[in-house]
């Protein structure tokens, strides 16, 4: 197929295309609009130092990249998350939903800690991971026997950042990019799937004959005839008409 018949398929059916890119983009707003609870994300970030009277050196550094490993696990566990359930009753959520919702990563070769919190609510996100923050740095002291949590930052209750889930524009963008191409690509199934013929350079291309004749397209109106509302004219009927007589 020709470039030229690429574009012939999309200007036949590119109604096609306009209405399948105008359902996406409407169904993609309704959505975003009207069916999308935002997400928030607050995060709190902390730094492991091993303590050491002969101040920081390449053995500490090191021991303290691998504790951040357990400690990735401590803080999920029981014995942190039901302290904070203990000291934070006001946050209204129990040690299983606290642990199902934090995260906690850290970048390769770095002794710090990001500690992050989702929820509907920026502000009660900002609380839970401050408050586990506070509290991790707490017991870790008992548990581990080694007190080397320092909390770097906090999460700012008052602060006012966009939902993590909610983009708008990017939905859109994305709904149009995506049903354009499916439009595209829909239209041509329909093309390759049409057997007719439709013109005389398909009949030499397939047939290798050549076109005797050819039939116009032709609408209702054309099938309908010139003088509909004069009638047809009767035949005479026998005993009808004017007869010479033989005493004429």
């Amino acid at each position: 197929m020709e470039l030229k018949q690429y574009f012939r398929v999309i200007q036949k059916k590119w109604w096609l295309i306009v209405m399948m890119v105008v359902v996406a983009l409407t169904a993609a707003s309704v959505k975003s609009f009207y069916f999308t609870t935002p997400v928030y994300a607050a995060n709190a970030k902390l730094i492991v130092n091993q303590s050491s009277g002969d101040g920081l050196n390449a053995s500490t550094i090191q021991t303290s990249i691998f504790l951040i490993n357990s400690y990735k696990e401590i803080i999920k566990s029981s014995a942190v998350m039901n302290k904070v359930v203990e000291q934070y009753p006001e946050l209204g959520e129990s040690a299983s939903q606290l642990a199902a919702r934090i995260s906690v990563s850290s970048a390769n070769n770095s002794q710090v800690m990001n500690l992050v919190y989702q929820d509907t609510s920026y502000e009660k996100a900002a609380a839970v991971v401050n408050a586990v923050s506070t509290v991790f740095k707490a017991q870790i002291p008992s548990i581990m026997n080694i007190d080397n949590i320092t909390i770097l930052s906090e999460a700012d209750p008052a602060a006012s950042p966009g939902a993590i889930n909610f983009n708008p524009v990017m939905n859109l963008l994305i709904s149009f990019m995506v049903s354009f191409v499916l439009a595209i690509g829909f239209i041509f199934l329909l093309d390759y799937l049409d057997d007719t013929l439709k013109s005389e350079s398909e009949v030499l291309e397939i047939m290798e004959a050549p076109v005797l004749a050819s039939v116009g397209r032709m609408t209702k109106s054309d099938l309908k005839p010139a003088f509909k509302s004069k009638k047809a004219p009767q035949q005479p009927k026998a005993g009808e008409g004017k007869y010479a007589t033989i005493q004429q």
